[in-house]
């Protein structure tokens, strides 16, 4: 039996030789027991589990097991269960889904290799990989890198993918066909919103960027437009209807903007539209997608369906006709009331609503605290949407549904 005692507590998350007792044969066969465990029991898990391995190795495996629970959300069920995390990588790591479509647009582009710069746990190299792409995986933290180099051996790809401990500013990338880079956008008090205060800032990175073929920078999706180098084509991703990130492709389209629906994909791109007209609510409402709405391409949806803005500030468009579009969710509105507590639990007493749905742009009221004063019991089975919101600048409630 493999003991621990000459490592660190692998308990400690910032601890690469307690991290790689977790890697040993009996530290694997901890976790292969752990794989399904209620995180309820934990307590007399714990207790069973001390008697028979050391109490460090018991509790960094508990630790691993609870990341793997988490990650399945991102990875799925299998590859989670073989995969390791660290707290952050798991808070941190591409989605799935994502960084599998955007290995495909590197692959499509006819990329071969790539530098993955800031690699984090190895969400997106893993993916590279798969698409048959070779990878150099880098990052500066050892206990980072030791958990990306342990995921590319658990799934099979460590003959393409190469990882390495290194400061990514100092790694000479001309050998590989493209870059990709993505910057940490935390700090020790939260969630950076300032490009420069990225590590690396993101001057940097494009810097880095235009060295080379091909370069995807991976960023936040609320960056401001105006920071947006000239040089890169922008396209802002969202999964299931969560907009997930936003993307900068050099070597690509300069100046193009694209908002791209994930799964799918499908893919709308910026034809340079002004904004819409404001005009009276229609029969339909369309709420655009996250993707499209960072992506300043609501003028795009509202051509495509034919409608116009219901406040020059609002994104949200309406029109008389229903034209169905992917980029958009379509309601039929059956109200218009002004902002008014009593009106609106009146109304839906009236229609019987038991299932309530409340959206807000543009608004203070909080969702939540509307449900629970316009409707504090269900009144019956019918649903209904209200959409918290201005029109031509005034509070209005408009009432409907989704258009099955």
């Amino acid at each position: 039996m493999v003991r621990v005692s000459a490592f660190s507590d692998p308990a400690d998350p910032a601890d690469p030789a307690g991290f790689s007792a977790l890697l040993s044969p009996e530290g694997r066969a901890l976790l292969d027991e752990l794989r399904d465990h209620d995180p309820a029991q934990e307590l007399a898990l714990a207790t069973r589990l001390r008697r028979e391995h050391p109490a460090g190795l018991v509790s960094a495996a508990l630790a691993q097991a609870r990341l793997r629970q988490r990650a399945v959300a991102k990875f799925g069920a299998q590859d989670a269960a073989r995969m390791y995390f660290t707290a952050n990588g798991v808070e941190q790591a591409t989605r799935t889904g994502v960084a599998t479509y955007r290995a495909a647009s590197f692959k499509a582009l006819g990329v071969r290799s790539v530098a993955d710069l800031c690699c984090g746990i190895g969400g997106d190299a893993i993916a590279l990989a798969r698409a048959g792409i070779s990878v150099l995986a880098v990052d500066r933290d050892p206990l980072t890198c030791a958990v990306a180099r342990a995921n590319a051996q658990a799934l099979d790809l460590a003959e393409l993918i190469e990882v390495r401990e290194a400061d990514v500013t100092e790694v000479d990338t001309a050998a590989y066909d493209a870059v990709f880079v993505d910057p940490a956008r935390r700090g020790g008090r939260g969630r950076v919103f300032d490009p420069e205060a990225y590590s690396p800032p993101l001057s940097w990175a494009v810097t880095a960027a235009l060295k080379a073929p091909r370069a995807a920078l991976k960023i936040a999706p609320g960056i401001p437009h105006e920071a947006i180098a000239a040089e890169a084509d922008a396209e802002w991703i969202s999964d299931g209807g969560d907009v997930k990130e936003a993307v900068l492709w050099f070597g690509t389209e300069p100046g193009r903007v694209r908002a791209t629906l994930l799964p799918g994909p499908r893919t709308l791109v910026g034809r340079g539209l002004p904004d819409p007209p404001v005009r009276p609510v229609g029969r339909y409402l369309y709420e655009p997608d996250g993707a499209v709405i960072r992506a300043h391409l609501v003028a795009e949806v509202a051509d495509e369906v034919g409608g116009g803005l219901i406040d020059e500030t609002i994104a949200y468009v309406t029109a008389d006709e229903l034209r169905p579009s992917p980029y958009a969710t379509a309601y039929e509105i059956t109200d218009r009331l002004p902002f008014n507590v009593k009106k609106l639990k009146a109304l839906l007493r009236e229609r019987g609503v038991g299932v309530l749905t409340v959206k807000k742009r543009g608004s203070a009221v909080e969702p939540e605290e509307l449900r629970r004063k316009a409707m504090p019991k269900p009144y019956g089975k019918a649903s209904a949407t209200v959409f918290l919101t201005r029109v031509a600048g005034a509070p209005t409630m408009l009432v409907g549904a989704p258009v099955a």
